[in-house]
């Protein structure tokens, strides 16, 4: 019997081994981990700002025995490459864009979308794109809603969208300090020195490598396209109905569990958790949110 325990313990520890790779798409080298095999049901982990898919360290080893994982970074985050401004459009839709071209090399044609922050933009258009491909959702603070946005977006970045000027700029550079990155990780946390700080430190490294808070900027601009297409996702939210879980750290500063309540106006079979956690709930309750989400693929994902 001890035998059968270490092997199954052994081939379960083989199962849920993450690969560190890197994918060329469109000249953009695109970083990626990936675990678990790849004949089982496919979930595609779309990361935040200022994060990557190391915010998924910790997640990855709970699906991995049960799914295929796969975590990509998008371009100038985490270890993909940084191509300047001149040489890559910095826009939510060319981030969708060059996410579907990944995957599609990759030959993944049929999967569930994670998403949080960022990874909430780009999902919804790779849905918009190809709602036959996509199985399930899973938001983890992942917007999708006008409910979602707390007063931190009137404060910082929708005066900048709606006029971009010296002030303005200077006040959406705020958010590209270690302070600001630093708040994202503790703020709304009930134990946040259980947070591994290598979290804000890599984060923060990211956005001080020369030339990309310029990057980020562009981005911060440019989010202002996903809100315009809000009422497009709830569309086709309506039409397709798939299946949702959204599971929120219910004390995010950034993304307010409105926001998650939000999901089942269009989609009323939208299965709720709030989990008493901030913006980066994974850093202090990845096994809960990971036991939530199994649950969930179990009964929507086959």
């Amino acid at each position: 019997m001890k035998h059968i325990l270490l092997t199954t313990l052994f081939l379960a520890g083989l199962a849920s081994a993450q690969t560190y790779r890197t994918e060329k798409v469109d000249n953009v080298n695109i970083f990626y981990r990936e675990a678990g095999s790849p004949s089982k049901p496919t979930i595609v982990l779309l990361h935040g700002f200022p994060s990557s898919s190391h915010m998924y360290r910790n997640l990855i080893p709970i699906l991995a025995p049960h799914y295929h994982v796969i975590a990509p970074d998008f371009p100038s985050f985490g270890y993909s490459s940084q191509p300047t401004l001149q040489e890559f459009d910095y826009t939510f839709a060319n981030l969708a864009s060059i996410t579907d071209k990944f995957l599609d090399q990759r030959g993944i044609k049929k999967y569930s979308i994670y998403v949080q922050d960022y990874g909430s933009p780009v999902g919804f258009r790779l849905f918009m794109k190809h709602p036959e491909r996509i199985q399930a959702i899973i938001s983890q603070n992942g917007n999708a809603y006008a409910e979602g946005l707390s007063p931190f977006w009137a404060e910082y970045l929708e005066p900048f969208w709606k006029d971009r000027n010296p002030t303005t700029e200077a006040k959406a550079r705020q958010l590209l300090t270690i302070d600001t990155t630093k708040l994202q990780y503790t703020a709304g946390f009930k134990n946040p020195e259980r947070v591994d700080p290598d979290a804000w430190t890599f984060a923060q490294a990211t956005l001080d490598r020369p030339g990309n808070k310029e990057i980020q900027l562009a981005l911060f601009y440019d989010y202002q396209t996903n809100v315009k297409q809000y009422d497009e996702w709830h569309a086709m939210l309506r039409k397709v109905q798939p299946p949702i879980l959204a599971v929120w750290g219910k004390n995010d500063p950034i993304f307010s569990f409105p926001g998650a309540e939000a999901f089942k106006r269009d989609v009323p079979k939208t299965e709720l958790h709030a989990i008493d956690s901030g913006h980066f709930a994974l850093e202090e309750e990845a096994d809960q949110i990971g036991t939530i989400v199994l649950k969930f693929l179990a009964k929507n994902v086959r």
